[in-house]
């Protein structure tokens, strides 16, 4: 199964952007944005995506990136 990976920490790096900028400008908790760079979210919340891609000059690909699972060796062998 296929699961969704927050890049925001990288991101951030890659910007020099450092986390309190990010709280501040987008008026985020730090726990909140600390749960986001962990990839500890379940429930993204799309107001706070977009806020943080219009301060850091992205779009939502360069936040959330789709990771596809290795298919099970046991499918492989059965195709």
């Amino acid at each position: 199964m296929s699961r969704i990976k927050i890049e925001l920490e990288k991101l951030l790096k890659e910007r020099k952007i450092s986390k309190n900028q990010l709280c501040y400008a987008c008026k985020l908790q730090h726990t909140q944005l600390n749960n986001y760079c962990k990839n500890k979210v379940v429930r993204v919340d799309l107001a706070t995506i977009a806020k943080i891609c219009d301060y850091v000059g992205c779009s939502i690909a360069d936040i959330l990136v789709l990771e596809k699972d290795e298919e099970p060796e046991q499918e492989i062998a059965e195709k």
